[in-house]
């Protein structure tokens, strides 16, 4: 029976890769349909959906699965419940991607971006894609310390946004009214498929630790606080061992 339960996690898990690929895939053509004006990317990424939701669903009934036929141990039940996290931010993800793919798709043959904004987005296509692919490296490979780091690339995120908003709000805005709904929206959508990306590396320090990640900082500190006054009553120890001989 034990054999049986983990081997519908492993595939659980595959699962996870597989919805991963799928999401980073649905950003990268969204991304192109909306930097280099690419109907066919954007076409690409809206098929991919379809294909997503299929996946989101087997994971769904995995999960019922695991938890409903199974009597889980506590770290199995750590995954499965990780996991049904995870799916849900990553399926949020491929529909962000999605608003993407259909904006770039309703402006098309225009460039829902004014010219000198898209370096911007550039950036943002750049850092989520990254971070996706991240992701997919941490769920095959599960390490905290790289986890742990994915806070950098999304505040990297949160300050195009912020600058973005600065550009609408702040200065004169030489363009349309539609292209600045445009670009608040293009801009809260990477904004929140970077925070999403967080959120599964969150699960991922919670699966291999039973500690979310703010937590497990605060017990990492301890414990170095306590080694290093350990190390210093060993190292006084010695001076007074050495002073008594």
């Amino acid at each position: 029976m034990r054999t049986s339960y983990r081997e519908h996690l492993d595939a659980f898990a595959h699962d996870l890769i597989i919805m991963c690929d799928q999401v980073h895939s649905v950003m990268s053509n969204a991304s192109d349909a909306l930097l280099k004006q690419d109907l066919q990317s954007a076409e690409k990424a809206l098929s991919l959906i379809d294909d997503l939701e299929v996946v989101r669903l087997r994971c769904e009934e995995r999960a019922v699965q695991l938890l409903a036929l199974e009597g889980p141990l506590a770290r199995d039940l750590r995954q499965v419940v990780s996991s049904i996290y995870i799916v849900e931010d990553m399926y949020r993800m491929g529909v962000l991607a999605k608003h993407v793919a259909r904006t770039a798709r309703r402006r098309h043959p225009e460039p829902a971006v004014p010219r000198p904004l898209t370096g911007y987005f550039e950036e943002m296509s750049r850092v989520t894609l990254e971070m996706s692919a991240k992701v997919r490296e941490i769920l095959i490979d599960p390490d905290v310390d790289v986890a742990l780091v994915f806070g950098a690339d999304d505040d990297a995120v949160d300050d195009l946004h912020e600058h973005l908003f600065t550009v609408l709000t702040k200065r004169e805005w030489p363009y349309s009214t539609t292209e600045a709904v445009d670009v608040t929206l293009l801009s809260r959508y990477y904004e929140r498929y970077a925070d999403h990306a967080v959120n599964v590396a969150s699960r991922i320090v919670y699966l291999s630790t039973g500690l979310m990640p703010r937590d497990y900082m605060a017990k990492r500190r301890e414990d170095e606080a306590e080694a290093d006054i350990e190390r210093r009553f060993e190292e006084l120890e010695r001076r007074f061992s050495r002073g008594g001989h």
